[in-house]
């Protein structure tokens, strides 16, 4: 259920980056950004649509990814690249606005919505998000941000061969998109989980049996009753929060809970989205 799940996910949000660049970038020469953007250059420039451009300079690149993020993530992408290309195919170029900035704008909105929920269920759109991607493995660096970073090369080529207004639209474009991208894809932010409970070793068992990540438990004592209690820290990433939430409820409702943002890490902290773990596995301690 989960991989259909993931499937029709990547596919409508590769759909939603075919409607984005023919409905509201290509119609004003506004292009998205790294290869993608390069693939509307050249469709500009030559009489090949972008979808047939987007395909084989994404070859090398998933070529890449295949060997450093596995096989998974590349038949997504793969999956992600193809959908998008025949859907640029088909989706007619038009403009929705004559408007060239509310079409940067809410193109970016759009491709940073596509892009974002991709990443999110382990896929991407090729060329840079790869790139970007195989960067944030090591450093803790917002996606978004990285590859708007990426981009702003595209820009500069768009502004020598268009003109340096289409490049600013462009840099408007790219830019939101980064930003819609960080709010969706939130790998990067990790989290202080804290858990004050009474059934420490039963918190404790559940959640190395569904998560692989290591657990600090000291005891307490509760100031006011005078309980002895069980405290138990660790660090997740954003993405985890969802699932750890009812991992700790169904063991004790009455745990108090304390999340908050951490700035930074050092240390061994797996950082592949990889972090479930299949009950009754072999366990590290």
């Amino acid at each position: 259920m989960d991989r259909v799940y993931s499937t029709v996910i990547i596919f409508l949000g590769s759909l939603l980056l075919g409607v984005a660049f023919n409905m509201f970038l290509l119609p004003h020469e506004i292009l998205s950004g790294g290869i993608t953007g390069i693939a509307m250059i050249f469709s500009l420039m030559l009489p090949v649509n972008a979808g047939i451009w987007l395909i084989l300079l994404n070859i090398p690149v998933l070529v890449l990814g295949w060997m450093k993020l596995g096989k998974v993530f590349i038949l997504n992408s793969i999956f992600s690249v193809a959908v998008t290309s025949i859907s640029m195919l088909y989706i007619p170029v038009m403009k929705v606005t004559e408007d060239a900035l509310l079409s940067s704008v809410f193109g970016g909105v759009l491709v940073g919505v596509g892009v974002g929920f991709i990443i999110r269920f382990y896929g991407s759109t090729g060329g840079f998000d790869v790139i970007g991607l195989l960067l944030t493995m090591k450093r803790d660096i917002p996606l978004g941000f990285l590859v708007f970073g990426l981009n702003s090369l595209v820009v500069f080529v768009s502004g020598f061969i268009f003109t340096w207004e289409l490049a600013m639209y462009t840099m408007a474009s790219i830019y939101i998109t980064g930003l819609v991208v960080d709010r969706i894809h939130t790998r990067h932010i990790k989290l202080s989980l804290m858990v004050v409970t009474s059934k420490g070793d039963a918190v404790k068992k559940q959640l190395l049996e569904h998560l692989y990540r290591g657990i600090t438990v000291t005891d307490g004592e509760g100031a006011y009753s005078g309980n002895k209690v069980k405290v138990l820290y660790s660090v997740i990433s954003r993405y985890e929060l969802a699932y750890v939430r009812p991992l700790i409820k169904e063991i004790d409702p009455n745990a108090f809970v304390s999340i908050s943002e951490t700035m930074e890490v050092m240390g061994n902290f797996r950082k592949d989205d990889n972090f479930k773990k299949v009950p009754g596995a072999s366990q590290m301690m």
